[in-house]
């Protein structure tokens, strides 16, 4: 069902519907400076460094929450709405300091003229950025109704309690409503740090599993993704590009193409070329026309040779991670090994998809990139135009995680939209567009070599990775494919590493183990070979594969289970007890094969050292004639602070073992020396049904009281580390490449 969205944005309408935190915004303009965030998104400046989340960016309670004359609230957040269920979530921390129930909450998501400007909604940080802010701004503000009540019932504050309902209730029975006190009082004023927070007995809502409020328009057919909007005179465009970067498509003459029958506009600058027509179909048919031309190679040649070569050849800059020496014995054993993964795609489920149209001098570009407040950015710099006069909001896409081409597209539409202005200009790209032009997660390559002592303590470990950069997302029109091609042309940015903790192809290369003598080393590739940006968990992912793929190499050199191996090596409480719920619910010890070919496999990290705990116990089986995989049993175990949704958490720790055992097993782009060949599903498979584990089981470790942690990403590493461990426990081969394809297994087994 196509649901018709009609929107008002008449310039009176616009500043009427964003309210307060229009004019907050144009207000405080300094808060819109740009700074370092993220995954090399902008951000805006810290202002209030004492404050927690990001209320040290945007202090003021009403950036955060506005209350209206019936009480009912609406929350403001500037990130977005993934798939991950951060909707649901930050209502609940809304709802639950406020002392509200969720019905009668409005939560507003990452949109430049109403919301806070929080960066990218990247890296796990939702929750401990923007959960963070909401929980303690609101906190603030149930404190400044329950003091303007106080004044209000003429008693001591410390008698008066809110009842979930909206109201505050004195000892003798009076009640008043949050709206008749808000009436009196102005929420714009700065948060206090110390806000006293609900306590962990008197929770309503944080803790429980509220229903997704992202669920029902995807189950019904409703309004889910930006890819179901549609506007009232709504034109439709297609792009027109060779079949893959490293391709320029051979146009025919402009006079042959404005020709074409059903042509509403012929979009061109420089080597940028769109067509928009009335009909999507007719934009289909007339790209398809066009594209039947000729192409020619552009630019460098694609790597063909492994991703070690590749990236080995290419000039690095090396950067110390870490570099820890104790005193300590010799090793005895020593065991060394080369991991790798090649490129892969974000291989999203719906194509990238924007929306742009330019209506009484004010563009507004609908997008479900995942840095809106760059978007605007991005275009402003592109079409000459003054920001204030560009407004962007997130609307859900049906796949992210990461820079696939939401950016592009957007930036795309916008310039489209200036060619037909009073019309809105919907862009989507073609499944081979996609995997054609979008940014690829970086292959990457890391050698590793580590000692155990006569006692199989690990007392030498030397770690290098290989990498280009993971954070090449656009803030400027040069980071988009329409920046390069406009006759203007604007200048790529230079890719530079993220520092560590945070990191890029550096992430979670330092090991939380406690080991008395560390080396780690970056070797940071700028030349980027093929075009590569921001796959969810960056580098995290073959860094983990690679440091819990060591430490069941060395447990086998050592004799040492490998549960053993770790908890001998792990301080951390928190990791210690993560490790061992999985293990005990996993039944570990107990552990027996079901004879040849049947193994098991374990992996622990901590998502940058800083965000969830998360470790992960696995069962498999492997075909010995086709060498496919079988995961029976799944036991994660997940720490991530102050659970608001457990449901939520076990959702992403699933969705990113899912994942995550897809591009383990599955996915690699393909190339030749001129162009991406890999263009579709049968070019490049994901995980089917078929193959997705038959028992999934998650443990929340309850944490009441500690800050939130970031949750989504933590699983990716540990869940492929599992596989390949329980893979070496079942077959006698160790697999260090992705993917470990059935092809891969079986001539492995083959050759055993």
């Amino acid at each position: 069902m196509n649901v018709v969205q009609r929107p008002d944005l008449s310039r009176r309408a616009f500043l009427s519907a964003s309210g307060i935190a229009v004019a907050f915004a144009l207000a405080r303009p300094a808060l819109a400076q740009l700074a370092g965030g993220g995954e090399g998104g902008a951000g805006p400046v810290v202002v209030a460094p004492n404050l927690p989340g990001s209320l040290k960016s945007w202090p003021y309670l009403d950036s955060w929450i506005q209350l209206d004359g019936t009480g009912k609230a609406t929350v403001f957040t500037g990130k977005a709405e993934l798939g991950q269920g951060i909707r649901t979530a930050l209502l609940q921390v809304a709802a639950e300091e406020l002392d509200l129930p969720p019905a009668s909450m409005t939560l507003v998501t990452v949109d430049t003229a109403r919301t806070p400007d929080e960066g990218l909604t990247a890296g796990s940080h939702s929750m401990q950025d923007s959960g963070t802010a909401i929980r303690n701004a609101a906190a603030n503000v149930r404190m400044l109704l329950l003091q303007k009540a106080a004044e209000h019932l003429h008693v001591d504050v410390g008698q008066l309690a809110t009842t979930g309902d909206g109201r505050v209730l004195a000892p003798d029975g009076r009640k008043v409503s949050y709206g008749e006190i808000a009436a009196t009082f102005s929420l714009h004023v700065e948060a206090i740090a110390a806000a006293p927070l609900r306590r962990n007995a008197e929770f309503r809502t944080m803790g429980t599993n509220l229903s997704r409020v992202d669920i029902p328009a995807k189950t019904t057919g409703g309004q889910a993704f930006i890819h179901d909007i549609r506007l009232p005179g709504m034109l439709h465009a297609r792009i027109l590009r060779g079949p893959s970067e490293g391709t320029r498509l051979k146009l025919p003459p402009v006079a042959e193409i404005r020709a074409l029958p059903n042509l509403f506009k012929f979009v061109q600058d420089g080597d940028f070329a769109a067509v928009v027509a009335e009909k999507e179909w007719d934009a289909v048919k007339l790209m398809r026309t066009l594209q039947a031309a000729d192409f020619e190679p552009a630019g460098a040649q694609f790597p063909i040779g492994s991703v070690t070569d590749t990236l080995k050849a290419l000039p690095a800059r090396d950067i110390v991670i870490l570099d820890v020496a104790h005193p300590v014995a010799a090793p005895v054993k020593t065991v060394s090994a080369r991991y790798t993964r090649r490129w892969i795609s974000h291989g999203s489920i719906g194509p990238s998809c924007a929306i742009a149209w330019l209506q009484d001098d004010l563009l507004t570009i609908w997008t479900h990139s995942q840095g809106t407040y760059d978007v605007r950015r991005v275009a402003a710099e592109l079409l000459g135009r003054p920001i204030e006069k560009i407004r962007a909001i997130h609307v859900e896409g049906a796949g992210c995680y990461g820079q696939n081409g939401a950016d592009d597209v957007a930036a795309e539409a916008a310039f489209m939209a200036m060619a037909v202005p009073g019309r809105p200009v919907r862009l989507q790209w073609m499944r081979e567009q996609e995997f054609g032009w979008e940014p690829l997660g970086p292959g990457m390559v890391t050698e590793v070599e580590a000692g155990l002592d006569a006692s199989n303590n690990i007392v030498a470990w030397k770690y290098d990775v290989w990498s280009n950069p993971h954070n090449n997302r656009p803030i400027g029109a040069g980071g988009v494919l329409v920046g390069n091609e406009v006759a203007r042309g604007f200048q790529p940015p230079e890719g530079k590493p993220i520092p560590m903790p945070e990191g890029d192809g550096s992430r979670n290369s330092n090991p939380l183990y406690d080991l008395p003598n560390m080396n780690v080393l970056y070797h940071f590739i700028k030349d980027m070979p093929i075009r590569v940006s921001a796959l969810r968990s960056l580098g995290a992912h073959l860094n983990v594969f690679s440091i819990e793929s060591m430490f069941d190499e060395l447990a086998l050199a050592g004799g040492v289970d490998p549960l053993d191996l770790r908890m001998n090596h792990m301080g951390d409480t928190r990791a210690r007890k993560v490790i061992q719920s999985a293990a005990d619910a996993f039944g570990w010890k107990k552990r027996q094969k079901r004879g040849a070919f049947h193994g098991f496999g374990m992996a622990f990290a901590r998502y940058k050292n800083l965000g969830a705990y998360c470790a992960v116990c696995m069962e498999i089986s492997v075909d010995q004639n086709t060498g496919r995989i079988t995961v029976h049993r799944v036991q994660a175990a997940v720490d991530c602070g102050e659970i608001v949704s457990p449901n939520g958490v076990q959702n992403q720790i699933e969705g990113a073992i899912i994942q995550s055992l897809s591009w383990c097993t599955q996915e690699e782009v393909t190339n030749d020396e001129f162009m991406r060949t890999s263009f579709d599903w049968s070019a490049y498979p994901i995980l089917r049904f078929t193959d997705v584990p038959e028992e999934i089981d998650v443990i929340v470790e309850e944490q009441p009281g500690m800050p939130f942690l970031g949750v989504a990403e933590c699983g990716q590493g540990p869940a492929s580390a599992a596989l390949a461990n329980a893979l070496a426990d079942a077959t006698g081969a160790r697999f260090r490449d992705m993917p470990m394809t059935p092809e891969k297994v079986r001539v492995a087994i083959v050759s055993l």
